[in-house]
């Protein structure tokens, strides 16, 4: 890919936009981040990347940050925007790019998300449906959702109280993702792929926190919480029900059958994935 190649990365300054940013200007890209116009975390971007307002919710904001872009590293923000302006949006991206890779879930994967759910199923139908070279990202965990499960707990005490800690997930290095998708957009090969994107160990979240204790220093503890008291707690903190209720289904299932995994990142990247010890390495300042 040549430096007149340009990429728009939406989502751009939360917990994945910014390694995409990174990745895609080590990659020689010209690289567009599409940011709201109060976005208080502009700041996680690194120098080089070109600042555009819009909104995906507003799919003619979205008409200068488009404009001569090649490829679109996709996230759709689900949780605070449905999916009733993604066929616009789509078919906009669609008149001018080539490529599209859209971080998906390992819920698609496994067939657990149906696409009536109007989530990741449902944007990869419509890309399906397009002409795009798209390639899927369909992740499973990130290794930075300790910092929002865990991190508060961990800073004000020694016992973390969540639903589930037997169950075994294979989550990935923000950054190992967008590394992947980088990939996707500035070399052949990778169009028309669903990849399952995931990190190389299987860890039970009982077992990330020991891994959080043992990089810390911390006799850290633990404690298992009732369902319902668990999505009760997740819907006054601003889950959707059907959200919830869908994440905590999954967790139990992996109390018995662990999560898929995969070498895709480094298939694709050439370099092995970062283990959840490498994430908390790097970050024990939210620990603490």
């Amino acid at each position: 890919m040549t430096a007149q190649n340009v990429v728009l990365v939406t989502a751009a300054t939360g917990n994945v936009g910014p390694h995409a940013v990174a990745h895609l200007l080590e990659a020689d890209a010209r690289v567009r981040a599409l940011v709201l116009p109060d976005d208080p975390n502009i700041g996680r971007l690194p120098d080089g990347v070109e600042i555009f307002h819009g909104d995906l919710g507003d799919p003619d904001s979205l008409d200068a940050a488009l404009d001569g872009v090649d490829g679109v590293f996709l996230m759709w923000p689900f949780f605070s925007l449905p999916v009733d302006t993604a066929p616009t949006v789509l078919s906009k991206i669609e008149t001018t790019a080539r490529r599209v890779a859209f971080v998906s879930s390992v819920g698609v994967h496994i067939g657990l998300e149906p696409v009536d759910n109007n989530c990741h199923a449902y944007i990869e139908k419509l890309l399906e449906g397009t002409t795009l070279e798209w390639t899927f990202l369909r992740t499973t965990g990130f290794h930075c959702n300790a910092a929002m499960t865990f991190a508060a707990q961990v800073r004000s005490g020694d016992v973390v109280r969540f639903p589930y800690g037997a169950a075994t997930r294979t989550s990935v290095h923000e950054s190992d993702l967008a590394a992947v998708g980088a990939k996707a957009l500035t070399s052949e090969g990778h169009a028309r792929k669903a990849y399952l994107v995931s990190g190389p160990e299987q860890l039970s979240q009982a077992g990330q926190l020991k891994v959080i204790a043992e990089v810390t220093g911390r006799e850290l503890t633990w404690k298992d919480i009732e369902h319902d008291a668990a999505r009760k707690a997740m819907v006054d903190a601003g889950w959707p029900p059907s959200y919830a209720d869908g994440a905590l289904d999954y967790f139990e299932t992996l109390t018995r059958t662990p999560e898929v995994g995969s070498n895709v990142v480094e298939e694709v990247t050439g370099k092995p994935a970062r283990t959840f010890r490498d994430w908390v390495v790097e970050h024990a300042d939210m620990f603490s």
